[in-house]
């Protein structure tokens, strides 16, 4: 069951879209949720693999400690994970709809870990393609356990599609490494 917030954006992203596939980008006001801005982004995509933060909330940029616009949004993620999250993007990319993703914020402090839910969601651009992805950055505890450390990564425990009919994405493993 997905938090309260990541559920709402979904539902917001549903309500803009519409008959359509996605919503277009300028479908998407910012005032409609004002109030969980702070965990709210927005990461372009240049080519598969490569989505950029251009807008991150103050939440998610104060538990990375850096500005993280421009900086790849799988570059967050260990880099065991990144393989499968960039196949699960590029499918929500093909077949448009939200992606819930589960995991852990991790930092360098002993006890350091709290629970992640993130939500991506496909927007349309002008040229009619898909090239930029709503988020939601939800801690699932007190962010207080990371002891005020940077976030030293983000590790990923499941992926799944949030359509109502749409199927689960499950992580493959070769020899002991996640690949998809």
């Amino acid at each position: 069951m997905a938090h309260p917030n990541t559920e709402r954006l979904t539902e917001y992203w549903r309500a803009r879209a519409g008959a359509f596939v996605a919503p277009q980008r300028a479908d998407i006001d910012p005032m409609d949720f004002v109030d969980i801005l702070p965990q709210v982004l927005i990461a372009g995509r240049r080519e598969a693999g490569d989505l950029p933060f251009r807008l991150v909330g103050g939440l998610i940029a104060q538990l990375h400690q850096r500005d993280l616009r421009g900086v790849n949004l799988l570059t967050l993620f260990n880099p065991a994970d990144r393989a499968a999250l960039r196949l699960a993007v590029e499918q929500i990319r093909r077949r448009p709809e939200p992606l819930q993703i589960t995991g852990e914020i991790r930092s360098d402090a002993v006890g350091g870990a709290v629970g992640l839910e993130m939500m991506l969601a496909p927007l349309i651009g002008t040229d009619g393609q898909i090239d930029r992805f709503l988020g939601f950055y939800q801690p699932m505890g007190m962010t207080a356990r990371l002891m005020g450390r940077t976030v030293s990564e983000l590790k990923l425990h499941s992926l799944s599609r949030s359509g109502e009919d749409g199927p689960r994405l499950r992580l493959a493993a070769l020899d002991g490494r996640q690949i998809a």
